[in-house]
């Protein structure tokens, strides 16, 4: 079958679309478009530095442009160096997988002090995002926001010594961030009962093996269920220098700015109770940063958290994919007058796959000895790579 097929965003959920239609129909056209220089998107950005092994499945996507006939075009902005209203006269289809880069608010009073960091701001900062903030100093006790996994790899980064952060692509920069901060006790808060958290199983037990950690919960766990005996045996097992406390059925109320710090006020089943905190992080979830907010309704294909909300891991992104290729190929009318890539490469500033190749090696190349990769930060390295000897400097 023939067609041109435009998806707009490189993390996971695009990827895999691209992958199930060239492997459905290997004729097509398929080409995956991303605002940045490089491409992958949450895999890059998102999965934490210390967890290759998801990190891995780059390899496979890889083969979309090395094998499968797809091509990259990145450093290219879909509202800004293109319209939609173009891209989608060019293309038999489009399907748009940004994603979600913002950060879900509170929605409580005091949600907007300073102090109060969202888990996206500060993990682009930490997986080193072209576009991220600086990385802000946390204080003595920090409490996060939230039972998913975001705060699991937060709150993991945060505890693991230099030792166990080996082997991670974590960068100089925040891994200096890291070993600066004085933290002398973490708290997780969450709303429902221990038994109802979000944590992957997986990830409480690989807490239970860090040196540093000395788990606390309350009110403990009284069911039999898998999250429940975790949570029982890591306070149990754990007795480190750094305390992190884990407060379920604990409702943020209110935030306030007290004298030593924020002052985070609870409704819990034995009444109001108030936390002191010198930074708050949430991670309870992200929002849309406004790009492409109003375009599913032009008729668009959509897939991942752009089209879901923040929900689902790979596998889902992997059958989200499969299911949507299926649908495309059953609705595509190939119209040969469509210039598709064509038009693409006549577009100033764009990079191909073998500029990522190029950054892919040289990041490599680069890593200290207990690092996988150092990666490049700064947009304009990534659309010129440096010299090594000018990064190692």
């Amino acid at each position: 079958m023939t067609g041109k097929v435009a998806i707009v965003g490189a993390g996971p959920s695009g990827c895999y679309t691209a992958q199930a239609l060239l492997k459905a129909a290997p004729e097509l056209e398929v080409d995956v478009i991303d605002a940045l220089p490089v491409p992958y998107g949450l895999v890059r950005y998102g999965v934490a530095a210390d967890h290759q092994g998801t990190k891995a499945v780059t390899r496979q996507f890889d083969r979309i442009f090395t094998r499968m006939g797809g091509q990259f075009f990145g450093n290219l902005h879909i509202g800004r160096d293109l319209s939609l209203d173009t891209l989608r006269a060019a293309y038999d289809a489009v399907v748009l997988t940004v994603g979600l880069s913002g950060d879900r608010r509170l929605g409580i009073a005091g949600d907007d002090l300073p102090g109060v960091i969202g888990s996206a701001r500060l993990t682009r900062a930490l997986h080193e995002h072209p576009d991220a903030a600086d990385l802000p100093d946390l204080g003595p006790t920090p409490v996060i926001i939230g039972t998913g996994n975001v705060a699991i790899d937060i709150l993991r980064l945060l505890v693991k010594t230099p030792d166990e952060l080996a082997g991670s692509d974590l960068g100089p920069g925040p891994t200096a961030w890291l070993a600066r901060q004085d933290i002398r006790r973490i708290t997780i808060v969450g709303r429902s009962p221990a038994e109802a958290a979000r944590f992957d199983p997986a990830m409480i037990r690989e807490l239970a093996g860090l040196a540093r950690i000395d788990a606390h919960v309350a009110p403990a766990p009284q069911s039999d269920g898998a999250i429940a005996g975790l949570l029982n045996t890591l306070a149990a097992e754990t007795s480190g220098p750094l305390p992190v406390d884990f407060r379920f059925q604990a409702a943020p109320r209110a935030l306030r700015q007290g004298s030593d710090g924020l002052l985070l006020d609870l409704d819990t089943p034995d009444g109001p109770q108030t936390l002191t905190a010198s930074a708050i992080l949430t991670a309870i979830g992200f929002a849309s940063d406004g790009q492409l907010a109003d375009e599913t309704a032009q008729a668009c294909y959509s897939a991942g958290w752009f089209r879901n909300g923040p929900t689902g891991a790979l596998p889902r992104c992997r059958e989200e994919g499969q299911a949507l290729a299926a649908r495309i190929l059953a609705e595509l009318t190939p119209d040969a007058a469509r210039p598709g890539r064509a038009l693409l490469r006549d577009i100033p500033g764009t990079v191909d796959f073998a500029h990522w190749q190029a950054i892919d090696t040289f990041e490599k190349s680069a890593a200290g000895p207990d690092r996988c990769r150092r990666k490049l930060a700064r947009r304009a390295d990534l659309l010129t790579p440096p010299p090594l000897q000018d990064l190692a400097s």
